[in-house]
């Protein structure tokens, strides 16, 4: 998976008129990936995972949204499958279609597969993936740091995400894990049972919002969801402030 500012620079094809390993039959694809929730929600088990999740609620807005969360390692996926709204798709890179059993297997989900390689004109992409929610109603879920990040904080947000929901004058609801530093490193090869919180935020509404106004809700969108990793992850910001 990676950030919406890949995705607005790229696109699956030259001639790009939709995104490639959107399923053309949306419903089926959401009905599978009721399925693969079903099934990958069972590895916490084995994992000795636990997740927390508070603010469901937050995800019931009406018609289409923009999702943006942060991404910290695989154990993410277990995570979002507590989460995942029945009306929401993911991005992710197009080579993910060629990872044997588990591309099948996104892509059934209803994945976006983005070819990263492409050179099309980003405020081309960015205008189809708006009309693609706006046609289909559905949400989008975004990873707005780019790239995994398991150090116990956030990595500046890429504005790809935000540009869109402005483009769609679309909410944009943020998502926060607490940290997996306390159990899970791999650099450490520091694997343990333990729980992660997961807390769906208030939406931010960007109705009247204008391409002007993007750095600042990127920003506030940061600030807002780093101070909730700090809190869900018993970690006062002020000492990674100072740090």
């Amino acid at each position: 998976m990676f950030s919406l500012t890949e995705l607005l620079s790229a696109s699956t094809h030259p001639g790009y008129s939709r995104p490639c390993g959107f399923p053309a039959l949306l419903l089926t694809a959401f009905l599978f990936c009721r399925i693969i929730k079903t099934v990958v929600k069972t590895f916490k088990y084995f994992f000795g995972v636990r997740f927390e999740v508070k603010g469901l609620e937050n995800f019931e807005v009406e018609g289409p949204a923009i999702i943006v969360s942060n991404h910290q390692s695989i154990l993410d996926m277990m995570g979002l499958m507590e989460v995942l709204p029945d009306d929401c798709v993911q991005v992710g890179k197009k080579e993910l279609m060629y990872a044997g059993t588990v591309g099948l297997i996104i892509y059934l989900g209803g994945v976006i597969f983005i070819n990263r390689k492409s050179t099309t004109s980003a405020k081309m992409v960015m205008a189809e993936v708006a009309k693609t929610m706006a046609a289909d109603k559905v949400k989008v879920w975004v990873y707005p740091e780019g790239t995994r990040n398991c150090t116990g904080d956030l990595l500046p947000f890429k504005k790809g995400a935000f540009h869109l929901a402005v483009q769609a004058q679309v909410p944009v609801i943020p998502v926060v894990y607490s940290s997996f530093t306390t159990f899970y490193n791999p650099k450490k090869n520091l694997f343990t049972s333990g729980k992660i919180k997961v807390e769906v935020l208030p939406a931010i509404e960007t109705k009247g919002l204008t391409s002007g106004d993007v750095s600042d809700l990127t920003d506030r969108c940061f600030r807002t969801m780093r101070e909730t990793l700090f809190r869900l992850s018993g970690c006062p910001s002020e000492a990674k402030d100072s740090s």
